[in-house]
């Protein structure tokens, strides 16, 4: 059951709406603005019921792997011949990214930039060659092109900005001979000889909903945060979410917000304006902290609600005692594809599907990663991975972006 609910005498601010673009957890580009004020909560194009079963079990598997370093942990995995790669010497890792533009591939970037110094002492890595997109599908598919027109890659690597956009690039490299390594967000070919990333949307979707649902009765209000359409992973968060609110009878509604934090209190402060919000939903944590201004602002008491693991997020969630779980979308896969390549180069098996541990903090845990997290800066994600790589944890805490 919620607790009880304190209804302020105060009037609730409403503002006006504002369609600024924002940091995201994934990428930050702007809705058209007539997904941000009314966006659909359509989930059939997005719901996979055999995928939301199969990653509701995987959340219950204990991986496979060393256990104190979960970049190199699997789950169900269908390990694949990669001796056909198998050289010796350091090679060229050539790398096409989405972007560094919100604190989550910041963090990402950081970790992944300290794993790589690590392998290029081993003479492993030669070097990496890194092409940024700044969150555009043409710019991505440019990036892939020239690396493969440039012809002096060992190996790609490859974090998509969206799903359908990228897999005719994706496959192009895949014609190259050369290893291929997907890693966050996936594309729709299953040429690369791995893809790399924690258990998925779904898995968001029904940590969070379940949590929200244990937590909230039938008929309360849930507002759902979302930072923008069309990525694989941000679709199955909610549409995993939504099923579950529907069938517990939770009126659950979505909102675009690009992660802008005015726009984030704007829109809370028009559904506290209809009535009361009982729990606060979230495809992406970097925007939280807005979240629960906008129920100070307006004098309510706070939502049950849901983040993720930055550390903004988890302090605040701290400090006002709220009912709250951080999801986590496992920042050190960043390590994973350098590692991955060296064993490929190496003529090691690797998973085809190489899906990494996904585990949200509780409310048991926070304390024990906010004192392992003291210092790093509110950007940060406490389940990045990074503490055993040679630059901890001065790097993460300068934040210096290579």
């Amino acid at each position: 059951m919620r607790r009880s609910r304190k209804i302020a005498t105060a009037a609730v601010a409403v503002f006006g709406l504002i369609a600024l673009a924002g940091c995201t957890t994934d990428p930050s580009v702007a809705p058209p603005e007539s997904e941000e004020t009314e966006p659909s909560s359509e989930t059939t194009e997005w719901f996979d019921q055999e995928l939301f079963d199969k990653q509701d079990a995987e959340r219950d598997v204990v991986p496979e792997g060393p256990e104190d370093e979960p970049y190199l942990q699997y789950i169900n995995a269908e390990m694949v011949d990669t001796s056909e790669f198998a050289s010796e010497g350091p090679k060229k890792a050539c790398f096409a990214n989405a972007s560094i533009s919100n604190p989550w591939r910041q963090t990402g970037w950081i970790t992944m930039n300290e794993q790589l110094k690590v392998l290029q002492e081993a003479g492993a890595i030669s070097e990496m060659e890194t092409r940024d997109a700044q969150d555009s599908d043409d710019t991505q598919i440019a990036d892939i092109d020239y690396f493969i027109a440039e012809g002096d890659c060992d190996v790609f690597l490859i974090s998509p900005n969206s799903t359908a956009a990228m897999t005719p690039a994706v496959e192009r490299a895949c014609e190259t001979g050369k290893p291929v390594i997907v890693f966050d967000r996936g594309v729709n070919t299953d040429c690369p000889v791995t893809f790399i990333h924690p258990i998925g949307g779904f898995a968001w979707g029904i940590d969070t909903a379940e949590f929200l649902i244990d937590n909230l009765e039938e008929g309360d209000k849930v507002v759902g945060l979302r930072i923008l359409p069309g990525v694989d992973v941000l679709e199955q968060r909610w549409a995993g979410a939504k099923k579950l609110f529907d069938e517990a009878g939770i009126e659950a509604v979505d909102h675009f917000t690009g992660a802008d934090p005015a726009e984030i209190k704007n829109i809370i402060s028009d559904e506290l304006a209809k009535g009361d919000v009982d729990g606060i939903w979230m495809d992406a944590g970097d925007g939280a902290v807005a979240a629960i201004e906008a129920f100070e602002d307006a004098g309510v008491d706070y939502p049950v609600m849901t983040g993720e693991d930055e550390m903004s997020f988890l302090r605040k969630w701290k400090e006002t005692g709220l009912t709250g779980l951080a999801p986590v979308y496992s920042n050190f896969q960043w390590r994973t594809p350098l590692l991955a390549a060296q064993k490929i180069f190496a003529g090691e098996e690797v998973p085809k599907e190489w899906i990494l541990p996904q585990s949200p903090i509780t409310a048991a845990e926070l304390d024990e990663y906010l004192a392992a997290n003291e210092g790093m800066p509110d950007g940060h994600y406490a389940k990045f991975g990074g503490e055993n790589l040679p630059g901890y944890p001065q790097v993460w805490q300068e934040r210096v972006i290579p």
